[in-house]
């Protein structure tokens, strides 16, 4: 039976916006800033800062991974909050988020100006038909170039082929950590109230479809320790209650019949149990076991299914396993394959843009991703829930178009100090990065920093940075997003290859043997650490892996030198953090990651079995 639909109409009590920004740029401190001055918590002032950022990893790297939700209530309209991640390795939170409103805050630094991420959000924003709100924040930095950040803003929005009403986008100067807004950047404001009325007066009401059957298209997941999963979504058309019966329309036309056990909305910071909802209300159901990503929640008489929201393919892939290493089993709580493979098959509920295939090894998982990042926050979350695993050499993941094959682009932002300069180019230059603009950026200390655009190659992306912190002395900061799949290139990257020094037999590092061996190269441990024969010690200075023992004692003799046994002077190892282990990996290395260490290993820990394979492969 078909149903006639009614025209759109506008529902003026509620705003639906998401923020969008690069990395730094001050979105959760602003979100922060809007909570704070609506005082919707009672405690707001004992949560301490970056409230939205609930994640551990959140704020220790001090970037957003997962979307969130928050509402205000402001002059009786409620806006409801979706804070975004800004770093392109989790776009696929971008992109769904997008989907669930109406309008769009783009936050740019008052100094650094639209950069790489900013772009990728803004370019799906765009094409979404969002009318954009533009944020120039902190406006108090004695460094700030406002009238050029502006401009450049504009140029951006043309550049992505913004529309005449989308380029006619309102301005609002803002100091988030001060909480306070202004229209006139020549008069501060006193509070953050002219961004709430230029967001209440510019961004549109929620279209929504009257006397409509339901229909909501689910866009999050969450799992809730008392009600089980709940889908979240906006209420596209209709309305939902609960105890009402409904349908899940999910992939490939399937029709899930089920129930809403319980319906919320947002109400600051938390979910606020509602009896029932309308449609433009961003609302959480649960009740719906088999509710994914992309389903749509609908009338059970008159179902009606919504697009499936389309999410871009991931560009690296990389291999995880069982831990297999001689200290395997030490420290993790969950070991084995079913548990591996029940884990990865779980994130694959709420991280869509992961993907998981199953290898001929039962032990062997291929987990493809958005980037590096993308996946060590994953690993790195396995990690603290008490898994132990091996991964590989993160890989590009290339497509083939008829006879062409193609790899994955990114366009890359570097900003290094005037004097290393060359040294930047000439290493991009190596990895066939094609220099796109470059801008010098002089101070008010006298200072003079180099901002270099490039279009590149994932894979001349993939060890980069340690590289360049190394040649820069730490000072290079560098940004990359995932620009489009083109043509591969038939010559080799050349990029510079690493030797490793690799300890021959197990036992505890000694202080002696490492003062002996340090000349060879950089260490990665120190002394009184446990080894394994085929452990990864150090970086090699040479081009070629050696195999050291790291373990040797100095023998006891009757003779003595005054001073020599307090004389070791040993250099302090090189910091083992996860994203500098999958940058440094070779093809025959592997990364054992467990609970409380990282080391890095061969793929065969017998010295023979490596001078085998390498013959063999020659």
């Amino acid at each position: 039976m078909s149903t006639v639909r009614a025209p759109h109409d506008r529902r003026s009590d509620i705003r639906n916006i998401a923020i969008i920004a690069h990395v730094d740029h001050g979105k959760t401190t602003l979100v922060d800033a809007v909570l704070r001055q609506t005082h919707v918590h009672r405690k707001i002032d004992d949560m301490g800062e970056r409230i939205m950022d609930s994640m551990d990893q959140e704020r220790e790297r001090g970037i957003t991974i997962r979307a969130k939700n928050a509402s205000v209530t402001y002059n009786g309209v409620k806006i409801n909050i979706v804070d975004t991640p800004g770093h392109a390795d989790f776009g696929g939170e971008v992109e769904r988020t997008l989907r669930m409103v109406d309008g769009v805050l783009i936050l740019v630094d008052a100094k650094e100006g639209p950069m790489p991420q900013t772009t990728f959000v803004l370019r799906k924003a765009l094409a979404l038909g969002h009318k954009a709100i533009v944020v120039i924040n902190k406006i108090d930095r004695p460094d700030a170039v406002i009238d050029d950040v502006v401009n450049r803003t504009f140029d951006l929005f043309v550049h992505l082929g913004a529309t005449d009403e989308q380029l006619d986008f309102p301005i609002v100067y803002t100091s988030a950590i001060k909480g306070i807004a202004t229209l006139d950047v020549n008069k501060p404001g006193t509070d953050i109230a002219p961004l709430l009325d230029t967001v209440l007066e510019k961004i549109p009401a929620p279209a929504i479809t009257v006397d409509a059957p339901l229909q909501i298209l689910v866009l999050a997941l969450v799992q809730d320790p008392y009600k089980g999963k709940m889908g979240i979504g906006k209420i596209q058309s209709g309305s939902i209650a609960r105890r009402q019966n409904v349908l899940v329309l999910g992939k490939d036309g399937a029709h899930i019949p089920g129930k809403v056990s319980d319906l919320a909305v947002y109400s600051g910071l938390e979910r606020a149990d509602m009896e029932q909802a309308a449609a433009g209300e961003i609302v959480a159901v649960a009740g719906l076991d088999e509710v994914s990503i992309g389903d749509t929640i609908a009338d059970a008489e008159h179902p009606v299914a919504l697009p499936r929201v389309t999410i871009d393919e991931p560009t690296v892939q990389m291999t995880f396993s069982v831990n297999n290493s001689p200290f395997a089993g030490r420290e993790g709580k969950f070991l084995t394959s079913r548990h591996l493979r029940e884990r990865l098959f779980k994130e694959l509920e709420t991280n869509v843009s992961l993907r998981v295939n199953e290898t001929d090894s039962a032990d062997r998982f291929l987990v493809a991703g958005r980037g590096e990042l993308h996946l060590s926050v994953l690993i790195e979350q396995m990690r603290r829930e008490g898994y132990e695993l091996q991964v590989s050499q993160p890989e590009v993941i290339l497509h083939r178009e008829g006879d062409t094959v193609m790899e994955p682009y990114e366009d890359l932002t570097i900003q290094v100090p005037e004097t290393y300069q060359g040294t930047v180019i000439e290493e991009i230059g190596k990895r066939r990065g094609e220099m796109r603009h470059m801008r010098l950026i002089h101070s008010d200390v006298g200072t003079s920093e180099m901002h270099l655009e490039y279009h590149i190659p994932t894979r001349g992306i993939m060890g980069l940075k340690n590289v360049l912190l190394a040649k820069t002395r730490g000072t290079v900061i560098m940004h990359h997003v995932f620009s489009a799949y083109e043509r591969a290139e038939e010559r080799d990257l050349i990029v510079a290859p690493h030797g490793s020094l690799v300890a021959f037999e197990d036992g505890v590092s000694t202080g002696y043997a490492i003062f002996m061996t340090q000349e060879r190269g950089a260490m990665f441990i120190g002394p009184g650490i446990d080894v394994y024969r085929g452990m990864v010690v150090g970086q090699n200075s040479r081009d070629e892996d050696l195999d050291v023992n790291v373990c040797k004692e100095k023998h006891l003799t009757n003779m003595r030198a005054s001073g020599s046994d307090e004389a070791l002077v040993l250099t302090p190892p090189r910091e083992m953090t996860l994203e500098f282990a999958l940058e440094y990996i070779g093809a025959d290395e592997l990364v054992e990651i467990t609970p409380q260490n990282l080391r890095l290993r061969k793929r065969l820990l017998h010295p023979e079995d490596r001078r085998k394979a390498k013959k063999a492969g020659k």
